[in-house]
């Protein structure tokens, strides 16, 4: 391969997560909603009957499936179909960061408004229960932050004799933040917690 056509290959590149091809992909929607003259946030409260995080505190999300036209698509339609409502009732749909987890993920993170004349009708597979609290809470509350460490394990076949230090090589440890929000008897946490500390930072 000649010099020419490598430097075009690298000029045509456009930059993404190392890796990415291998992420699951998922996006989340956390809904505004107008509620007693002011700003609240919707919440979904995960149905007992799910297999994964039944009962959790949640927003509206999922993964991004082939016929989504992008992260965007994929979050109100995930939304659509977990609250009951149609996408008219969804708007102003803007991006906030994304997040790459630890555990192989990629979750594209929207905020958007929810219009108040909204019919909901939560999918009862998915969703136990909805709850709103006032944004001012959280613009006035600071989340607790507490610390997950996770350890480095290589697998049993691993190669130690091919790394300098062998099996006393020393691996670079992380500590990974877990935010809390409690609002009432509702314990807000984990990625939830997080966009929403995001959400909250960005717009204060």
């Amino acid at each position: 391969m000649d010099l020419e056509s490598i430097m075009k290959k690298i000029k045509q590149h456009t930059p993404s997560v190392l890796g990415h091809e291998q992420l699951t992909k998922s996006a989340v929607l956390l809904p505004l909603i107008q509620k007693e003259n002011e700003l609240h946030v919707l919440f979904e409260v995960r149905a007992k009957s799910m297999r994964r995080q039944p009962g959790e505190i949640c927003f509206p999300g999922g993964r991004i499936d082939m016929q989504d036209k992008g992260p965007r698509e994929a979050a109100i339609r995930e939304t659509t179909e977990e609250l009951g409502i149609s996408d008219e009732m969804i708007s102003d749909v803007f991006p906030l960061d994304y997040l790459v987890t630890p555990f192989g993920m990629i979750i594209y993170t929207y905020a958007g408004l929810i219009s108040t004349r909204a019919p909901f009708q939560p999918n009862p597979a998915e969703v136990g229960e909805l709850f709103t609290v006032p944004l001012t809470f959280f613009l006035e509350t600071e989340p607790v932050i507490h610390h997950v460490n996770l350890q480095v394990q290589p697998e049993a076949s691993f190669p130690f004799e091919l790394i300098p230090g062998g099996e006393n090589y020393n691996w670079r440890t992380r500590q990974m933040d877990e935010y809390f929000y409690i609002y009432d008897e509702n314990v807000i946490w984990g990625l939830t917690a997080r966009i929403l500390a995001h959400f909250v930072a960005m717009i204060r």
